[in-house]
């Protein structure tokens, strides 16, 4: 038996606690200050309000200020925070984390460091810890196509998890693996990591599509939808992908498996970037869009945020050329200046020129 802590209660941090009860761990759902009332519903009646699930009855539920019970003795720190939560995460962590633990990290984004280099969220939570524990824990990462809702209810599901220790992956493997939660592993943290931090923007931009066919007055009478369309960006948010993956020292074959094309795929089915690509190819400007989707974290929006000005400086310097991921940086333009999508297909099509790596 393992004793796993996972920090934060979100959707896909709570998730992860099926397959490690399933497997007879003993298990920690350790909420941030904003979990305070799914811990309380957690404690109170076994449920959890938004997976809308039991939780698993070998799973015990921490409030934030109990992270120094449910932390020191567990063998496997799990980080479920949003990319936001990643610094406060190191912050409250670092007393607790001892010599040998291994940190699973779940969040997804890229943020620069303070030289302004563009980097991986284990790496900017492993640089905010203090230099006495930071090289005596090991760091991994999850990637892959895996919608919480359904691992909660045991579908199928296969992912990726990533590290630069070899030796911890075979263990991480064993202590989650089940008959519906399918893992591969791999050495590749900064290709798995680059993957999925651009899954969301590249998903938003894919809904576009289902506003476009909303948007049309009146409606095509045989009802043509814009799957070529969808299918287009999809590809080129794929070759966008390669081209970061590439200048970051990642490999070209994380792009094509499941934490580049199966994890953008997945993501472009449903949820709140799908939504907002649609409001925005209805013709909503991104400001009266956000109106639409109250209280709601667009993941897609705060990595094109985050990512974009790093591209456009890598570009300067001449890291990756002047024509460079051309289609996040016109989702960059549409959500910070407030522009409307580009309809002239002609134009817009010619600015997604394919800039594979060499």
């Amino acid at each position: 038996m393992t004793v796993i802590a996972v920090v934060g209660a979100g959707y896909m941090g709570t998730a992860l606690t099926f397959p490690a009860s399933d497997n007879n761990h003993e298990v920690r759902l350790v909420g941030t200050h904003l979990d305070e009332e799914i811990i309380r519903n957690c404690l109170e009646n076994g449920f959890h309000p938004k997976l809308k699930r039991p939780l698993p009855l070998n799973v015990t539920p921490f409030f934030h200020n109990q992270i120094a019970e449910a932390v020191p003795d567990a063998e496997i720190v799990v980080l479920g925070v949003n990319s936001r939560g990643v610094h406060w995460a190191a912050e409250q962590l670092a007393p607790y984390l001892r010599p040998g633990q291994i940190t699973l990290m779940v969040t997804k984004g890229l943020e620069e460091d303070k030289t302004g280099a563009l980097r991986v969220l284990p790496d900017i939570f492993a640089a905010d810890l203090p230099p006495s524990i930071r090289d005596q824990i090991y760091y991994a990462a999850i990637g892959g196509p895996s919608i919480a809702g359904e691992l909660a209810a045991r579908r199928h599901t296969s992912v990726v998890f990533t590290s630069r220790t070899p030796k911890i992956l075979p263990y991480l493997q064993a202590a989650f693996s089940t008959p519906y939660y399918h893992i591969w592993t791999s050495t590749d943290l900064i290709g798995v990591e680059v993957c999925v931090a651009l899954k969301n923007p590249y998903a938003l931009a894919v809904g576009l599509a289902a506003g476009l066919v909303e948007r049309e007055n009146p409606p095509d009478i045989a009802g043509a939808k814009q799957h070529n369309f969808a299918a287009a960006i999809f590809a080129q948010g794929l070759a966008e992908t390669a081209q970061l993956v590439q200048v970051m020292g990642g490999g070209m074959e994380t792009v094509f498996s499941l934490p580049g094309a199966g994890d953008l795929y997945v993501t472009t089915q449903g949820g709140r970037n799908s939504r907002m690509g649609r409001l925005l190819g209805m013709g909503m400007r991104y400001a009266d869009a956000v109106e639409e989707m109250p209280n709601e974290t667009v993941e897609g929006v705060e990595a094109t945020i985050a990512i974009v000005p790093s591209v456009e400086r890598m570009i300067a310097n001449g890291q990756l050329p002047d024509n460079a991921m051309p289609l996040l940086r016109r989702l960059y333009k549409i959500l910070t200046q407030n522009e409307p999508v580009d309809f002239d297909f002609n134009r817009f099509f010619g600015q997604l020129s394919f800039n594979p790596p060499v």
